[in-house]
């Protein structure tokens, strides 16, 4: 194969050069006057176009012979003498610029921890009732945070976890119209539960409702001391139920009894 003759843009000097060596990285080389690296393809000339001596062979510090084969295919395809660079082939790995270290990487590093910090807080908030009942040890704190913020820290709501065991609806001896409704209400959870609400509806025999009341756990609970209710019905535990009901003007002769949270 005829050897081809490049000339350097930079410093003008000539360099007899194989065609296997244009193809390695698109023809990319590097001169051996002044260490400028331009496309030898691009910049071949006529042989006896040159007027000075021509120097063996430029530096070949680009010289990749895993793709000298696509390469050899691509100069292959035009005429080496009109050759010409194209502007998407991959610049030398010498030659890529270092990316820029730029003075906010700092603070994007700081927001996005705060961000996340801020994150984390929102779902302790949103899920601080679930966090004390798996982790008991962080009651405390999720308490005092609470306190801050001015939320509350409440025991879990399960009803499907609760019960009523008995129920029963009596006459009480003291007066006619007065009735005492008693009832066991068992907590089945493996941790304490909010005391529930009570919605009592009293029948007549066609099992049409009549009256319906609606006890908050202050009323069915009245001799409990407010320690007590904030601890809430412990796990596997019972509250016991006993109040008393003035059924004046009402003829009932059933009842339902259903136990819930409010909304």
């Amino acid at each position: 194969m005829s050897a081809l003759v490049t000339r350097c843009p930079q410093c003008g000097t000539t360099f007899r050069a194989q065609q296997s060596q244009l193809t390695a990285r698109g023809g990319m080389v590097r001169c051996g006057k002044c260490a400028a690296v331009f496309d030898g393809v691009t910049h071949l000339i006529e042989e006896g176009a040159s007027s000075g001596p021509l120097e063996p062979s430029p530096q070949l510090g680009l010289f990749d012979p895993a793709a000298a084969a696509a390469a050899a295919a691509k100069l292959e395809r035009r005429p080496v003498p009109r050759a010409a660079a194209r502007d998407d082939d991959p610049l030398p790995e010498f030659l890529e610029e270092e990316a820029p270290r730029t003075h906010y990487s700092v603070a994007w590093g700081l927001a996005a921890l705060l961000a996340f910090a801020a994150l984390a807080g929102q779902l302790a908030h949103y899920y601080r009732t679930e966090i004390a009942t798996l982790l008991p040890q962080t009651r405390a704190f999720l308490a005092e945070g609470c306190r801050m913020l001015d939320c509350e820290l409440r025991l879990p709501r399960r009803p499907d976890l609760l019960s009523i065991e008995s129920s029963d609806l009596q006459a009480d001896n003291r007066r006619e119209s007065l009735i005492v409704l008693n009832a066991v209400i068992r907590n089945r959870a493996p941790f304490a539960q909010e005391h529930p609400s009570l919605e009592l509806t009293l029948t007549d025999a066609a099992d049409k409702a009549l009256v319906r009341r609606v006890l908050r756990p202050t009323e069915y609970m009245q001799g409990a001391a407010r320690e007590q209710l904030a601890q809430g019905i412990g796990p596997g535990s019972e509250a016991v139920v006993r109040v008393h009901f003035d059924t004046r003007g009402v003829r009932a002769t059933g009842y339902r009894l259903y136990l819930f949270y409010p909304a």
